[in-house]
């Protein structure tokens, strides 16, 4: 479907305009309350972009396409995409699917930049016209690493899903403690299910559990089962992918699902860019925005400088990332190259660790920053 943001004054209609083509996660097995989050951001920044006068005076199109977390339906996407004329690629949350999108937009000469996968490796060689405004997840699970060894947890366990983003994952918490006399211990969530993972708790020496599997399922069921079984009282429940912040967890799991420290991506205190866009995107949602959505409003207007200064030219948005960037909701965009990936990346975002406050679980408790 396309998207189109209505044109101001400031804008000629009826013409052609330039359209930016958006991979979205709007379906189950998708995770489509992040996909929503993440499209409100990209259509506000559009339309914030076309009343500030568009590309040139050319209204920017948002031309969207929903992933539901499916490579091959992603890499299907970007052909389309390609087809029909886009300058560039923006959006996709989920890691894999990201991968797929990445390698297939390098291959077609397709600049894209990615909003919120934050897999390592987005790609398996460099590629000059991939950037990523979401951190490195091992920025963020390092930083994640550090607040479990400062609450007191040395002994970890994770309910992991089979997937190269939780393997990954593990493997970063399991290198940043291991210095400190620390463990990771991976419990196998699709053989145990909620209840074995319990069992296999009671007996162990973890003082905190991780929860790495998808969302709702299984997720929800298993944080409601170690919620309720009093050998884990004093278990600490963390879910570092930020399930926690989205309303739907709260509505699942209410106070059961309070407690629960996650990673994301926002300013302690946003500048004023980031206040008006947080105050639409909460009256676009009808909800609390979440970082995601911050990462969609970024990437449209980073893409929007690139558009202004190259045009349409593929070729040399694709050749931009280093020069590119733009004052973003969370702080000034810039790219580098950073060890260990391939793509042109924000280094980089502010990243918290929060969770919802048992005593009030609408509110968010900061608990580090990084």
């Amino acid at each position: 479907m396309s998207t189109p943001s209505k044109p101001s004054g400031a804008v000629r209609a009826g013409g052609p305009s330039v359209r930016i083509g958006a991979l979205v996660p709007l379906t189950r097995p998708g995770w489509a309350e992040a996909g929503a989050h993440l499209l409100a951001g990209l259509e506000l920044a559009v339309r914030d972009v076309n009343d500030a006068g568009g590309i040139g005076g050319t209204p920017l199109d948002l031309v969207v396409r929903d992933t539901a977390a499916d490579p091959r339906r992603a890499e299907a996407a970007v052909d389309d995409l390609a087809a029909l004329g886009v300058a560039a690629l923006a959006g996709e949350y989920h890691s894999v699917v990201a991968r797929a999108a990445a390698a297939r937009a390098a291959a077609l000469g397709l600049p894209f930049l990615c909003s919120s996968a934050v897999l390592d490796a987005l790609t398996d060689r460099p590629a000059e016209g991939v950037a990523r405004i979401a951190p490195a997840q091992s920025h963020g699970w390092r930083i994640y690493g550090d607040f479990l060894l400062g609450a007191g947890h040395r002994h970890i366990a994770v309910a992991a899903d089979a997937s190269v983003y939780w393997a990954a994952g593990t493997g970063i918490l399991r290198e940043r403690l291991a210095p400190h006399g620390g463990t990771v211990t991976a419990l196998d969530m699709p053989a145990l299910g909620p209840s074995g993972v319990c069992d296999a708790l009671a007996g162990h020496r973890a003082t905190a559990l991780l929860v790495l599997t998808g969302y709702p399922e299984p997720a929800v069921p298993l944080v409601r089962a170690v919620r309720r079984d009093p050998r884990l009282a004093g278990l600490l429940v963390g879910a570092p992918a930020g399930q926690p912040e989205f309303a739907g967890w709260a509505a699942s799991l209410g106070a059961d699902g309070a407690g629960v420290p996650f990673l994301r991506y926002l300013p302690e205190h946003p500048g004023p860019l980031g206040v008006r866009v947080g105050a639409a995107l909460r009256e676009r949602l009808a909800e609390e925005p979440s970082f995601v959505a911050f990462e969609g409003y970024d990437t449209v207007t980073v893409l929007a400088g690139a558009l202004r200064a190259h045009g349409t030219d593929r070729a040399a948005i694709a050749a931009s990332w280093g020069r590119a960037g733009a004052e973003g909701t969370r702080g000034p965009v810039r790219f580098s190259r950073t060890p260990g990936s391939g793509v042109w990346q924000w280094a980089w975002a502010p990243v918290q660790v929060a969770d919802r406050d048992p005593a009030d679980p609408a509110r968010f408790r900061v608990l580090r920053t990084g």
